[in-house]
């Protein structure tokens, strides 16, 4: 990240103590916000993930754009007005962030450019619900998530409940590998498939406390290598959904999505929106849950930093 770009960033008092103090922060994203869940559930859910990081010994740092300032760090009025105003706040990855930024305008950060301006205020470690992916039927389409490509390339840990789950799961890992990008399973063999533990398919390692994911990023920084770590930890048991209901449910909602035409970044927010609308809100519940524990371990991770 070159100097001059840390004069669009704007970090919070706490969260600029925290890092010059040595604490321990972890960032989080707004997109969640904004375009993941239903108002007043967005709000609360990110006022409860920033007081599990607190609870946790870490220093929560929300990212967004706000007036066109890059954030690292916000204010409960600027995160109620990011979650009232829902999809009306331009979701932003890596491509939107220059004209987001220099158009004065609002944007709520995606895996991605969320990554980007942690990195640009030194914070390593990140905490969201799922990453993105390769979609499915991509032979077709071509889409793939930016947030693979950040991955490749800054060096933030992403603690997430693996890959959404509405995401082709197999190649979004062939993907990663490509792309030298390690997937470690905290306390599993497998990795998670966001509303449930597991998914099937193997991950390239496994640690089974915070201080080995930490010495891993430790050892990976010394060594001089770029790109990010994506540490999958399963949503829990008594909050998981069941695997053949949710695979049944995601493939009716892809097929209404195909039927009506939506493509793009549109996707997800009409995937989630149906899942919800069909498990009768059981999925929101979950992944409320499973964000609040990718928190918790972030925290953990950030501290044994």
């Amino acid at each position: 990240m070159q100097p001059a770009a840390t004069s669009y960033l704007d970090m919070d008092p706490e969260v600029s103590a925290a890092l010059r103090n040595g604490q321990a922060v972890v960032a989080l994203e707004s997109t969640i916000i904004s375009h993941g869940m239903p108002y007043p559930e967005n709000v609360e859910t990110a006022t409860r993930v920033e007081q599990t990081v607190r609870d946790g010994g870490a220093i929560p740092a929300t990212i967004a754009i706000i007036g066109g300032r890059l954030k690292a760090g916000l204010t409960g009025d600027e995160i109620r007005n990011l979650g009232e105003r829902g999809q009306a706040v331009t979701k932003t990855s890596r491509r939107d962030l220059p004209f987001v930024v220099s158009r004065g305008a609002d944007g709520a950060t995606t895996v991605a450019a969320s990554m980007i301006v942690a990195a640009m205020a030194g914070i390593r470690v990140f905490a969201t619900g799922g990453i993105g992916g390769v979609h499915r039927g991509v032979e077709q389409t071509m889409d793939i998530s930016a947030d693979l490509e950040e991955l490749a390339r800054t060096a933030v840990a992403v603690v997430c409940s693996g890959v959404k789950s509405v995401l082709d799961i197999g190649r979004t890992l062939e993907y990663l590998e490509t792309k030298g990008v390690p997937v470690v399973g905290y306390g599993t063999d497998r990795l998670p498939a966001f509303f449930t533990p597991s998914s099937g398919f193997p991950v390239d390692y496994r640690a089974d406390t915070p201080a080995e994911v930490a010495a891993a990023l430790r050892t990976k920084q010394e060594l001089g290598l770029s790109g990010g770590v994506v540490v999958a930890n399963p949503i829990p048991v008594e909050h998981a959904l069941d695997g053949d209901e949710i695979d049944a449910v995601i493939a009716h909602a892809i097929k209404e999505m195909e039927q009506l035409g939506i493509t793009g970044k549109d996707t997800t927010p009409f995937l989630l929106g149906k899942i919800a609308e069909r498990t009768e809100g059981r999925s929101l519940r979950a992944n409320i849950e499973l964000v609040v524990n990718n928190a918790r371990l972030a925290a953990e991770i950030a501290g044994a930093l």
